[in-house]
């Protein structure tokens, strides 16, 4: 089915303002595609449990239930309409339809759905600006039916849902742990209200900020870097005792190889010349990464890599040796 163009709309005051949606607004990447709120409303069907033909809770409703949250927690700002992304569709057809050759549909006889679904939702005029980049004030969501038993009667449905600061110049999400909430179990849209308004007026938004300010307080050199990123790759297949020993990274191999391009060549985060890189710059590398996870883990992954670098700042800032960093100096 071919899908609506987006629009992006911006609600302020309780007037809408329709703009186009950035072309450089994709927050993940893998195996997904851009999709109108308008478009899960009108054109999705809703799944079930199938022991009972009880509804699950709709992505839209999903959506619409966290940005009013946001509405209210920040009423004096703007709250745009979200950017969703979606992937694994699961197309049917209407039972008039058995039969019928699939080139032969209608597309009124079509139906689908994602399974996997994730969006977010800005706030601009909460900012803040890091190395002369700003970064908005984000929330979001993430839903996949993969963890839903759907073929039993209705059940708890399960949730992640997140606060986080998003830098305006590479879509970069960055989520803090007190920022995430990715098993939230829920039976209701009240219920799932209640749990992300918690969330949200639990988050430490400015300790977030703080932290990430510091991060370019510590630089490493091109040595530094080539034995982190080797030492990356060879955790992969330490043994489970090793492993436990160590941080529990969970950034996959072909995010160190992303994270190795990006060190030579991205545009705003790359090394200096000389090889040089600050911890802030090095953890976009490692959040640019991260938009290649799929829908289903990539909150987690980008939250580990923010712990992961906090990790890499206190063995600097300790002018000790780990696992990961070897030699480390300090660099104002």
């Amino acid at each position: 089915m071919e899908l609506k163009a987006i629009t992006q709309q911006v609600v302020n005051n309780h007037e809408v303002v329709e703009s186009s949606m950035s072309t450089n607004n994709r927050f993940i990447e893998a195996n997904t595609q851009q999709v109108s709120l308008s478009h899960l409303k009108q054109d999705c069907i809703i799944p079930v449990f199938a022991k009972d033909n009880e509804s699950t809770i709709p992505h839209f409703e999903f959506i619409e239930a966290v940005r009013s949250v946001a509405q209210e927690l920040y009423p004096e700002g703007t709250v745009t309409m979200p950017n969703i992304r979606t992937s694994h569709i699961i197309k049917g057809r209407i039972p008039s339809a058995i039969g019928k050759p699939a080139k032969e549909l209608l597309e009124h006889e079509k139906t689908i759905y994602y399974e996997r679904m994730a969006f977010m939702v800005e706030i601009p005029d909460v900012h803040t600006y890091i190395d002369n980049q700003k970064l908005n004030l984000t929330v979001g969501g993430v839903r996949s039916y993969s963890e839903q038993n759907l073929f039993s009667k209705k059940s708890i449905e399960k949730f992640k849902i997140f606060i986080a600061q998003k830098c305006q110049v590479c879509t970069n999400l960055g989520i803090s742990t007190d920022g995430l909430k990715d098993d939230l179990r829920v039976s209701s849209i009240d219920e799932l209200k209640l749990k992300a308004q918690e969330l949200f007026l639990s988050y430490n938004q400015q300790q977030h900020i703080e932290n990430m300010k510091q991060m370019q307080e510590y630089t490493i050199n091109q040595d530094q870097f080539a034995h982190l990123v080797g030492k990356m790759k060879l955790y992969q297949h330490l043994d489970k005792q090793q492993k436990q020993e160590l941080f529990h990274l969970k950034t996959t191999d072909s995010q160190i190889n992303t994270i190795i391009k990006n060190y030579v060549d991205d545009e705003h985060f790359s090394a200096d010349a000389d090889g040089y890189i600050n911890l802030w710059q090095l953890y976009n590398l490692f959040t640019e990464s991260s938009k290649s996870n799929y829908i289903d883990n990539f909150l987690d992954r980008n939250c580990n890599t923010y712990e992961f670098v906090n990790h890499l700042g206190e063995a600097i800032r300790r002018k000790e040796d780990n696992y990961f960093i070897n030699h480390p100096e300090i660099i104002h």
